[in-house]
């Protein structure tokens, strides 16, 4: 089990490399992580949803998703508040407070997700959530210790150079864990190295002279990991930025508070023809040839923070110049003239008007639909494949002009009449070089010749390469055979 620091120390990317890594040696591997904080999501086959960095990490490993690698998943609607998903399926919602006294009810379900992938694995490589030295959260803990102790897993803390103050991050979190906690933890490893690894040789002394544990070596700084999809919207804000390059066309995304897979960028990041600009709270959209509305964990209240901002006015004068708006998910149901939520499923709102750029309204209702898709983009016929992750069902006139056609020979999506402005319940379109490619055209871009699915291969074996190199793999293949 690797468990961190802090958050965003490098875990779910150290768990892929190495699911990548020890799949080439020919065994079974299967990522886990007990519970994950996360609106960046993934749909599996049978109509749940894990966390987004297990489907990276089940990627790496060449194995399908199931629910049974991320079986609790909390996906924030407020500040205080979680949507809670159990082996797929929404469960309920709580509040922090009320989550910690419900996490001991949800360790039935964490270890029988785990015995369930451990049937078919040789190895199964666990990733912890946030860190152990938060014991003021220790009691009824799933995520972390609480786990290792019930299954007896042993433990390598994950320690990140790179934000400064390792060695008293690494020996102060063994300093505030309980005896029988620090004894499983086996070792640890440094994280984001830059520079000569030789004069870090110290610092490794000094942190095993204060913990007595063993260190598993340094890795040092990798850019291209900077190219695969993150796990949340921790680092969203430093994964993109306005480039100040004129002659490249812009793609404006407004970040709203619950921005949810937001993934869907990753693949136009990294066309050369394009800057994504994401526009934090308190600042007008910036002239653009595409406002992009992504995703959104709770589309309502997303809306209204939306119009707090002043974005509706920007939007709607971008479209009144012709200018084009493609609405992605929940973005997607923004465009409408009218939200409707009769029951309260999202928010407090009964009713409210949307942007009234597509002729359609949408009613939330308390079935999600979860669902891989594939089809064809209209009228052209360009090939996509993705899925659907949302609640709320849509009708209206330009329902009647759709995006898609479904490989089931559903319509889906809509299209205003005067072709500027497009709405889908589709996620992951533009991981098809063809979709994206579409895309670019549309707005005037040129598109690269990026092969997308085939980068992030080619990253993922890059990054098991880096960890082989820095790492000593066998040493972690022992400690999951007992011989640590």
């Amino acid at each position: 089990m690797f468990q961190g620091t802090g958050s965003d120390v490098g875990k779910s990317l150290i768990v892929a490399g190495l699911c990548r890594l020890y799949a080439r040696r020919g065994l079974r591997v299967r990522p886990f992580k007990p519970q994950n904080m996360s609106n960046n999501a993934a749909a599996t086959a049978d109509g749940g949803e894990i966390g987004r960095a297990q489907a990276l990490q089940a990627r790496a490993a060449g194995v399908p998703l199931s629910v049974h690698m991320n079986p609790v998943l909390l996906k924030p609607q407020s500040e205080i508040g979680s949507q809670v998903v159990v082996q797929g399926r929404i469960v309920g919602n709580a509040r922090a407070r009320d989550y910690q006294a419900m996490k001991p009810q949800l360790m039935p379900a964490v270890l029988d997700s785990f015995a369930r992938l451990s049937e078919d694995a040789d190895l199964v490589l666990v990733e912890g959530a946030g860190s152990p030295a938060e014991v003021n959260l220790r009691a009824g803990d799933i995520a972390n210790m609480g786990f290792a102790r019930a299954t007896d897993t042993p433990v390598v803390l994950i320690g990140d150079i790179d934000r400064g103050g390792v060695i008293a991050s690494i020996v102060g979190t063994k300093a505030v864990m309980a005896e029988d906690d620090a004894a499983l933890v086996a070792g640890y490893l440094v994280n984001r190295f830059r520079g000569d690894i030789s004069l870090f040789d110290a610092g490794l002394a000094e942190i095993t002279r204060h913990t007595g544990w063993r260190s598993f070596g340094v890795v040092p700084y990798l850019p291209d990991a900077g190219r695969l999809p993150a796990e949340d919207g921790l680092g969203l804000r430093s994964r993109y930025d306005a480039g100040g390059e004129e002659e490249r066309k812009r793609i404006v995304v407004p970040v709203l508070p619950r921005i949810a897979n937001f993934d869907d960028l990753d693949p136009l990041r990294q066309e050369a023809g394009v800057e994504v600009i994401l526009v934090e709270a308190g600042r007008p959209l910036p002239p653009a040839d595409l406002v992009l509305l992504p995703g959104s964990k709770a589309t309502i209240p997303d809306l209204v923070a939306l119009k707090a901002e002043g974005w509706d006015i920007d939007i709607r004068a971008h479209a009144r110049r012709g200018g084009k708006v493609l609405g992605l998910c929940g973005g997607y149901q923004m465009l409408g003239r009218m939200l409707r939520d009769p029951e309260r499923i999202e928010s407090d709102v009964d009713a409210i008007d949307g942007l009234g750029l597509l002729d359609i309204e949408t009613t939330m209702t308390g079935d999600k639909r979860l669902r891989p898709v594939s089809g064809v983009s209209l009228p052209d016929g360009t090939p996509f494949s993705g899925y659907e992750m949302h609640v709320g069902t849509t009708v209206g006139p330009d329902r009647r002009r759709p995006f898609a056609r479904l490989a089931d020979g559903n319509d889906e999506g809509a299209i205003s009449p005067a072709g500027n402005i497009v709405g889908s319940y589709c996620h992951g379109l533009f991981s098809d070089d063809r979709q994206r490619a579409r895309l670019l055209a549309w707005i005037g871009a040129d598109p690269s010749a990026l092969a997308y699915e085939a980068e992030i291969e080619r990253v993922l074996d890059g990054l098991a390469d880096h960890l082989a190199a820095h790492l000593d793999v066998d040493g972690l293949l022992d400690l999951s055979r007992g011989r640590g």
